[in-house]
């Protein structure tokens, strides 16, 4: 194969795959854009706070829950790792509080067979809108790290792209300095002894 021949298709092939890695990363940036926004959306119109250090709820928590609540103190919850924070060492300790840790899954089969029992309803209630709340904002933080390796996926996409796509155009360069009659990929002749 002559090398302006094969010069120009590894070239070719490169520009194709160039414009696939620049277009992916493209649609990934979109993507992390739309995900990162709904997600900072839906929680700021949620208007929930940490509590400040000071508060009487944050001194209750245990002092690994406070250590992880620690560097949200007082802010409002804007993204998904403040959503994790909130959900598993605020929301999650206080539902253990409720019915002796039991779950509501527990609680609502006791509550189904006892229904004239008013603390069971209760328990239940709380544990329902509890448990609910708490899943919504672990939602809130899966999206979140989606968002964030689609964010990573993106650049690496651009970069390669960008250098596939130079690689490329120097191979065209490279086609067109390169003398006609000069083979690649030809089988050299045995050594004669």
């Amino acid at each position: 194969m002559r090398r302006f021949t094969f010069d120009v298709l590894t070239s070719t092939v490169g520009l194709l795959l160039a414009a696939i890695l620049l277009l992916a990363g493209a649609l990934g940036l979109w993507g992390y854009t739309f995900v990162n926004n709904q997600v900072t959306t839906q929680l700021t119109e949620q208007k929930i706070f940490f509590p400040t250090t000071s508060n009487p709820e944050f001194k209750a928590l245990p002092p690994g829950d406070q250590a992880a609540m620690r560097p949200y103190a007082g802010q409002q919850m804007t993204n998904g790792d403040q959503a994790q924070v909130y959900a598993n060492n605020f929301i999650a300790y206080h539902l253990s509080l409720v019915a002796g840790g039991k779950t509501y899954a527990q609680v609502s089969m006791e509550a189904l067979a006892n229904p004239t029992n008013p603390t069971l309803t209760k328990q239940a209630a709380t544990l329902f809108q509890g448990t609910t709340l708490r899943g919504l904002l672990l939602n809130a933080y899966a999206f979140g790290t989606i968002a964030t390796i689609l964010l990573i996926a993106s650049i690496c996409a651009l970069v390669v792209g960008f250098v596939v796509l130079i690689l490329s155009i120097l191979g065209f360069i490279h086609s067109r300095r390169v003398p006609a009659e000069i083979e690649v990929l030809r089988p050299r002749p045995s050594a004669v002894r």
